[in-house]
């Protein structure tokens, strides 16, 4: 007689065995209707499961996590059974639940079509609504390699051979598809609420490029129909912002295959770039650190005595020259350690901030390479502060108001904090590591901060806390980090002379708050959808004549602009008025300008915004003050 004891602490009992949705049903029809899948324990199983013994239970309904993976799970069953029904002769191989939905790779004869996709997806909405029983079985081993070669699914057989002999496996059949599976699984086809394919791609077998190349099918699944429609909604927004795509059309960079990776900044993109990094190195200025600058090109030698050699030498560039072996930095922290080094330092010197723009390479794969925001060359808005113990606290905490700050003037206010603590490859002592973690979560407590920990997510040196924020559509991104960091100092041979006249090693605190120049833009232009702040457009205002009569006051204008600051150009082509206000509202120019006779008699200027506002007429010194007042408030 099991009794389940519920997650409210209610319990139920019953005279024999019973299922997970047997017990739905007991609590509520609605309940059982809604049923996705239960939590046994810690076990996630099948809504059909039996129940022998005393158990938690927790049951999953579509608008649950779990249950939404379920959900995800099944509807990748769902699509590989459509293609099987339209295309027999097509392999069934792999097909994981991923971030949003889930996907499958098929073996066929030919190329998949955007046609053949939306056969598929209309054939699965046809599988829905024959709410097809989905029922689990289990098969021997060798029993299921035999089973599926003689189905014809030779990667199914091979996936099993590789499984140890002993083991039986769970197989999953919804009318003509059965699949081999772990599980769990929603009850029936009819349990999957709102499904839609979404692309295609190619995918070598398990990932190897000497393997064949299959076909990967992308779909994503919601718990009703309401949520993909936004989820759908979310990906044309996110369509609409793809900063390639911007990048083009308001000529800031390019990419080519000469360079892989790597970024041609465009007089727009670079004036962009510059004022970030202005931005940034006053800020810093203001915080007392020392921008810095160092080689780009290091003996391999430094990298294993910091311990990267050993992590990332497979992303690293390297290159041998005269019978010495040198690579390109991946980071900079090694580097910054040898300056520290530079004569010997006393506690008195403690803080000691250290900010380079450093120029970083790293070999990723082609095939990962997307835009500014996965590049091999770049630039990080790095920093390292070496500290006593004791300041580890205050300066994280000093650190994420600087953050903070640096984040509204960008226009992000939506930050989320993550600790990530020591994971199972890492270097230092267990104490040091207790010490380090403690620092970053006080920091993070003393700022009244609500946060989540990542445990065995940190990096091997050290704990860190990644900051994320979320855009204006709300995908969230991972930028600014702050890390402590017992071990490299020590590496490296590190020292200052303690109060107490002893030698100590410092505590490495690194800390980045952009990230890569490259990606971070990539994020705004994203983010304002190329409607860059006042501060940050590369073309700041556009004086516009309605004839050739105002030319001449058109380039005064424009040299009063510039005299003060403004990042301005003239627009005199002999075009219709109205033609140069459309064009120049669709390269984002904030302050659109118009002078025609009256406005040259008053020393004035027509003021219009890329927004369609109109703001009347302005005299010049007053639209000066304007701007410059609109640039110095920034976020």
């Amino acid at each position: 007689m099991p009794i389940i004891t519920l997650p409210d602490g209610s319990q139920r009992s019953f005279d024999n065995p019973i299922s997970i949705l047997d017990v739905a049903a007991d609590i509520g029809p609605g309940l059982a209707k809604a049923t996705i899948a239960g939590k046994i324990n810690d076990e996630i199983l099948d809504a059909s499961h039996l129940i022998e013994a005393d158990c938690e239970l927790q049951i999953f309904t579509n608008s649950s996590d779990e249950g939404l993976d379920v959900i995800r799970h099944s509807s990748a069953h769902l699509m590989a059974q459509a293609v099987k029904q339209l295309f027999p002769e097509a392999q069934v191989t792999i097909g994981p639940v991923v971030e949003n939905g889930f996907f499958y790779d098929f073996s066929y004869v030919r190329a998949f079509t955007p046609e053949d996709v939306s056969a598929i997806d209309k054939r699965m909405q046809e599988i829905i609504k024959q709410d097809i029983p989905i029922e689990r079985s289990v098969m021997a081993r060798d029993e299921a390699i035999a089973f599926f070669k003689g189905m014809g699914e030779e990667y199914k057989a091979e996936i099993i051979a590789d499984i140890p002999s002993d083991q039986d496996l769970s197989l999953y059949r919804q009318g003509d598809f059965i699949d081999l599976c772990r599980g769990p699984h929603v009850p029936s086809t009819g349990k999957i609420p709102a499904v839609k394919l979404m692309k295609l791609a190619g995918a070598y077998w398990r990932g190897d490029s000497n393997n064949k190349m299959l076909q990967r099918i992308y779909g994503t699944a919601w718990g009703s129909k309401k949520l993909l429609k936004a989820h759908v909604r979310g990906i044309e927004e996110a369509e609409k912002r793809d900063h390639r795509k911007i990048g083009r059309k308001l000529d800031l960079f390019h990419i080519q295959e000469e360079a892989p990776g790597q970024v041609f900044w465009h007089a727009k993109g670079w004036t962009i770039y510059q004022a970030i990094a202005q931005y940034m190195r006053e800020q810093q200025r203001l915080r007392d650190y020392q921008e810095i600058n160092t080689p780009s090109l290091v003996d391999f030698s430094l990298w294993e005595r910091s311990g990267h050699a050993a992590k990332y030498s497979d992303d690293m560039f390297s290159l041998e020259n005269d019978g010495r072996q040198f690579a390109l930095k991946p980071m900079n922290c090694p580097c910054h350690v040898q300056v520290f080094n530079q004569g010997l330092k006393s506690y008195r010197d403690l803080p000691l901030r250290l900010a380079e723009f450093g120029s970083c390479h790293r070999n990723e794969m082609s095939g990962a390479l997307h835009g500014l925001m996965r590049v091999r060359g770049f630039v990080q808005d790095d920093g390292h502060i070496f500290c006593t113990e004791d300041q580890i606290q205050p300066e994280v905490a000093e650190f994420i108001d600087f953050l903070h700050d640096v984040y509204k003037d960008f226009g992000f206010d939506d930050v989320i904090y993550r600790l990530s603590t020591r994971p199972e490859n890492r270097v230092g002592s267990d104490e040091n590591w207790d010490k380090a973690e403690k620092s970053l979560a006080d920091a993070l407590d003393a700022q009244q901060l609500d946060w989540e920990e990542l445990p065995g997510e940190g990096a091997f040196y050290g704990p860190k806390i990644e900051f994320s924020l979320k855009d204006s559509i709300g995908r969230v991104w991972q930028l600014g980090t702050v890390q402590v960091d017992f071990s490299m100092p020590e590496r490296l041979d590190a020292q200052y002379v303690a109060e107490d006249g002893s030698r100590q090693t410092p505590v490495m605190l690194h800390r980045a708050i952009l990230g890569s120049f490259e990606r971070f833009i990539g994020i705004l232009i994203e983010h304002h959808e190329g409607r860059f702040p006042l501060w940050l457009s590369p073309e700041q205002a556009v004086v516009m004549n309605i004839t050739d009569k105002q030319s001449d006051f058109a380039y005064s204008v424009v040299d009063r602009l510039k005299k003060a600051g403004i990042r301005a150009i003239s627009d005199l082509r002999n075009e219709k008025i109205g033609f140069k206000i459309r064009e120049h509202t669709l390269q984002r120019i904030p302050y659109l300008l118009v002078v025609g006779d009256r406005e040259v008699e008053a020393d004035s200027v027509a003021v219009r915004t890329r927004s369609g506002e109109d703001l009347g007429t302005l005299s010049v010194s007053d639209l000066i003050n304007t701007i410059n007042s609109e640039v110095a408030t920034r976020g």
